[in-house]
């Protein structure tokens, strides 16, 4: 009777763990249709793209030092957390990065890497202006680079937008986000191919810069639809070296203007002072009023990289397009 009963409950418990080892079996096909976020939040972390390729974050991080602004810009627009920003005047976009609540780590070029340690980061986002310290930062966290190339912006910005998005659990947002700007751009494309041909002109200490397509500047052309006036020149970071004379030659229908020292905060003659001179008056763009004063905190500081600073750059121009 004994060895019987022994017998049933050696049975019983191989039953047992045999239907342990079946709910296993049974969970991992919902384990596999389960999305890629609800994964990663499970193990608490996700794989997003970046400008390196893939990297391995936490899933919804609370302590994130942000140094690239036009990741700020976008995790404004999500709603994510946000620990540590550079030492920088913000630009009146980002305003409220400027209360003292988050934790200065460093100017926008070099990190403040004691503070830094101090803040023990999840995460760490870099970009063009902070790219440099990719490695050095990743001693610290898992490092985001959010880096656009000029080639293709908006694929990079984009991608940027979806990987905030995912890494936060905030993928719909993210899209709502990424339409939002879609829809937007389609609506400036129109009226900007028919608005005739324009320059991008940077000022800076007194000096002239123009960019044209494929240039940090030229999603005006490349992106947004306008005609450049000229075909030919230099594609190069701080763009091309120009005169007054060379504004006068090539005569643009629109001169789209950004003050760099405005967008620093650096004194000096200011763009429309600049411009102001008689070779620039006898353009077509100035005869025609079609001179405008890009906003130069979106376009040079954030870049013209982040949601928010797009929308508002869009909606600069169109209602500049629409007053024509």
């Amino acid at each position: 009777m004994m060895n019987t009963m022994n017998a049933n409950h050696s049975r019983r418990r191989i039953l047992a763990k045999m239907g342990q080892g079946l709910g296993v079996l049974v969970t991992l096909p919902l384990a596999a249709q389960m999305s890629h976020a609800q994964t990663a939040a499970a193990g608490r972390t996700v794989t997003v793209p970046h400008a390196k390729g893939e990297v391995q974050v936490p899933f919804k991080p609370v302590r994130v030092l942000v140094f690239e602004l036009a990741a700020l810009d976008t995790l404004q627009a999500l709603g994510g957390e946000v620990r540590g920003v550079p030492e920088f005047k913000m630009p009146p976009l980002l305003a409220r990065y400027a209360d003292a609540k988050y934790a200065r780590i460093g100017s926008l070029f070099e990190p403040d890497y004691e503070s830094i340690q101090a803040l023990s980061p999840d995460l760490i986002i870099v970009g063009g202006r902070s790219e440099a310290k990719y490695k050095e930062l990743s001693r610290f966290a898992p490092v985001l680079d959010l880096s656009v190339s000029d080639q293709h912006q908006m694929a990079d910005i984009y991608r940027n937008i979806r990987t905030l998005g995912a890494v936060y659990g905030l993928q719909d947002k993210a899209e709502a986000e990424v339409r939002s700007v879609e829809q937007a751009i389609t609506g400036l494309h129109g009226k900007a191919q028919d608005a005739g041909k324009g320059l991008v002109l940077l000022t800076s200490g007194g000096k002239l810069s123009a960019y044209g397509p494929g240039s940090r500047f030229g999603m005006l052309h490349d992106v947004f639809g306008v005609k450049p006036a000229i075909d030919n020149l230099t594609v190069a970071r701080h763009g091309q070296v120009v005169s007054f004379e060379f504004l006068l030659k090539t005569n643009p229908d629109w001169l789209f203007v950004i003050d760099r020292d405005v967008a620093i905060g650096q004194d000096g003659k200011t763009a429309q002072q600049l411009l102001d001179n008689p070779l620039v008056r006898a353009t077509k763009a100035w005869r025609g009023k079609q001179v405008v004063y890009l906003n130069a905190a979106n376009w040079y500081t954030l870049s013209n990289a982040g949601p928010g600073a797009l929308k508002a750059n869009i909606q600069q121009l169109s209602d500049a397009f629409t007053r024509t």
